[in-house]
């Protein structure tokens, strides 16, 4: 319904802010946003350790060389062949190869599948769904007790996955392809908490597991959690690719919102469908008007709105029809002080940027009401 009232030129995401904590693939993310209409806030909440740099992945390819394992677990395909270009880059390349050709390699997905052959080698199995659990499934199944066992990791932990191994008498080899550190500018992300106490942005979107509690980490650092935990329990919808990485934000108590398939597509289609559907739309004055984030749709024409008149559109429409007094309004402008007259002028603009100055009404020595049509208004004032 939202997307039909919508003019052809504004995405269903139009008049929406979301926060992107993505480091890897941040913009191909935040275009994906851009595209349908999102104002985007980036702020890496990580950092990738650059693979040629990594000491720990280096000891882990030698240790591979040095020691073959019975079975090689590939996970991802960047992560995969970043592991096979950074052991080339070392001059180890030719031996790690000749290594795992004699391994029994499983593969998550089609994706992995395609760059285990790219690099010459041939994977035994690899379950349809892409599910950790199902690999998972299938060793326990075979049977793991004295067998050593590599599990490329991709920054990501998989919990669970690496006890039950150790747990059925596997010895487990962790290679760690591109782990993750803090950022070196911490600036960005302490912006978008502070969009996010505030109610600046609409939508938080996470990637990796490792972002989500990066985030939550430095909230807690400056005090923020419980406000951080209210806005992301309330009004600030978190989206989570996939259910590993929710599980940060789970652990907090927070439900979040996930696609079925775990891409970065589905996941801005689930926020296409999502955040519209939060927006309060009502008939005010022979129009339908929809409250976004930073912007209001006015019979599906966007019209952008600054936050003081947006902070009054919101009051007006908790109690749509009401009147709402002049001083309640004033404590809801941000950084208004005491002068009731910051409500007048912050009206006045809010009306010229709607461009139909009959959605609000003023009543007289009262306040300001919307202007419910009469048939809301009786449903509005039943509730």
């Amino acid at each position: 319904m939202h997307e039909e009232q919508l003019r052809p030129e504004h995405g269903p995401l139009a008049g929406f802010t979301v926060g992107v904590t993505a480091a890897r693939r941040a913009e191909e993310l935040g275009t994906l946003l851009q595209r349908r209409g999102a104002t985007v806030l980036h702020a890496p909440a990580l950092r990738i350790v650059p693979l040629a740099d990594d000491s720990e992945l280096l000891a882990a390819t030698k240790e591979i060389i040095h020691q073959v394992p019975d079975i090689v677990v590939a996970t991802t395909a960047i992560g995969f062949r970043g592991w096979v270009e950074a052991a080339d880059g070392w001059g180890l390349g030719e031996d790690l190869l000749a290594r795992l050709g004699g391994v029994r390699i499983m593969a998550r997905g089609p994706k992995v599948k395609g760059a285990v052959r790219a690099a010459g080698l041939t994977e035994e199995w690899s379950p349809s769904s892409e599910s950790m659990a199902e690999v998972l499934d299938r060793l326990l199944e075979e049977g793991v007790d004295g067998l050593r066992i590599a599990i490329q990791l991709h920054g990501e932990p998989l919990p669970g996955f690496v006890e039950s191994l150790r747990a059925a008498g596997a010895e487990v080899v962790g290679v760690p392809v591109y782990r993750w550190m803090p950022p070196e500018d911490i600036g960005p992300v302490d912006r978008l908490l502070d969009a996010t106490v505030s109610r600046g942005v609409d939508a938080l979107t996470f990637t990796s597991a490792p972002a989500a509690a990066s985030l939550l980490s430095r909230a807690e650092e400056r005090g923020l959690l419980p406000e951080v935990l209210a806005a992301l329990g309330h009004d600030v919808l978190p989206a989570c690719v996939g259910p590993v990485t929710a599980l940060p934000l789970q652990g907090h108590g927070i439900d979040t919102v996930q696609p079925e398939r775990f891409r970065l597509g589905p996941l801005v289609q689930l926020l296409c469908q999502e955040l519209p559907g939060r927006a309060r739309s009502l008939p005010i004055a022979g129009h339908r008007v929809e409250i976004r984030g930073h912007a209001v749709l006015v019979d599906g024409d966007l019209k952008p709105v600054p936050p003081a008149g947006m902070a009054l559109l919101r009051s007006l429409s908790r109690r749509p029809g009401w009147v709402v007094a002049r001083a309640e309004l004033l404590r809801v402008l941000p950084g208004a002080g005491r002068d009731e007259h910051a409500v007048e002028t912050a009206m006045a603009r809010l009306r010229t940027a709607l461009g139909a100055p009959k959605l609000i009404q003023t009543v007289v020595k009262r306040g300001y009401r919307l202007a419910l049509d009469p048939a809301a208004e009786t449903k509005y004032g039943d509730a």
